[in-house]
């Protein structure tokens, strides 16, 4: 088949070399502008544009998909199938019916559970336990097409967004490699989603990271989790705004009056040891301003934090 693919992010990159490892004709990669990125803040190509360059492909970077001389070019191309995997804008109708075979989506989620931006964030933040791939035909609603392909697999309980990120990149892959066999005789059939059964995620940013010491034990770990590596989970220790890599495993019993946010422990025994609304929590891996990634235990050594510190 003649493919055009449009996708922006290293989730990606796995779905691209699906589609070569089963020898269809890549005629054009479309992914978003390059940006600014890093610390200087210099425009670099997303990931999706730096794999196709390597390989001699044809790349296409529109402001905006709706912009009517794109459009005219991605019909010259005269694609059989479109493949979309974290591309970052929505497809217009117009774009929709170029293919005869139609458009379809590698997405992070068992749809119809968590449409929208950040499936695989949402899905841990709300404690899931498993969690997945949708391969599904796109029409012009947010993730509501007809699914054609669905590949399943388990959240561990430790894994944050980062690791299960990449676990389901490959699994995309995957499924887009066993999809796309669907298509040698033909379009496949979907099966239409239910939606009553429909939930949406929102879009991440900064701001989420701050946690709220109000929130259960659970929770509170599953939003460490869900915001790591991106956009990190933070809380202010004395005026210092620190970063919040891993809440350690060990459960710690409540014991007496809890006052959520309120420093239990800070000693190299216990570790750095916090409140919750339900219970108590170890701050097992943070990181100061300007600093790397510590154990607790190395943080307290340079930093000296007082017990019943209430944290912010």
């Amino acid at each position: 088949m003649r493919i055009v693919f449009m996708g922006t992010p290293e989730f990606a990159i796995p779905s691209l070399e699906a589609i070569v490892s089963e020898r269809h004709e890549l005629i054009g990669v479309v992914t978003q502008p390059d940006r600014p990125r890093g610390r200087g803040k210099h425009m670099a190509p997303p990931p999706v544009k730096e794999w196709a360059e390597k390989r001699g492909l044809k790349v296409y970077q529109p402001q905006k998909v709706r912009d009517e001389g794109f459009i005219a070019e991605l019909e010259s191309l005269a694609p059989d199938l479109i493949v979309t995997a974290a591309y970052g804008q929505i497809l217009p109708k117009r774009i929709l019916d170029i293919p005869p075979l139609g458009c379809i989506n590698v997405h992070a989620s068992l749809l119809p559970k968590y449409r929208g931006a950040s499936p695989i964030q949402q899905a841990i933040m709300d404690g899931e336990i498993k969690t997945g791939i949708t391969i599904m035909y796109m029409d012009i609603g947010m993730d509501t097409g007809d699914i054609i392909l669905q590949k399943e697999t388990l959240i561990h309980p430790e894994e944050n967004c980062g690791s299960l990120h990449d676990r389901l990149a490959q699994l995309g892959g995957e499924a887009l490699k066993e999809s796309l066999r669907l298509f040698v005789n033909g379009k496949p059939q979907g099966t239409p989603q239910n939606d009553e059964e429909a939930t949406y995620c929102q879009k991440i940013d900064k701001s989420m990271g701050r946690i709220d010491w109000n929130m259960d034990v659970d929770k509170i770990k599953n939003h460490v989790r869900a915001l790591t590596p991106w956009p990190g989970s933070y809380t202010y220790i004395n005026d210092m705004r620190l970063k919040i890599w891993e809440i350690g495993s060990k459960e710690y019993l409540q014991e007496g009056e809890v006052v959520p946010g309120k420093v239990v422990y800070a000693n190299e025994k216990q570790g750095l040891v916090v409140a919750a609304s339900n219970g108590r929590v170890r701050l097992s891996k943070v990181q100061a301003p300007g600093k790397r990634v510590m154990e607790d235990v190395e943080f307290l050594r340079g930093n000296k934090v007082e017990v019943n510190t209430i944290l912010e």
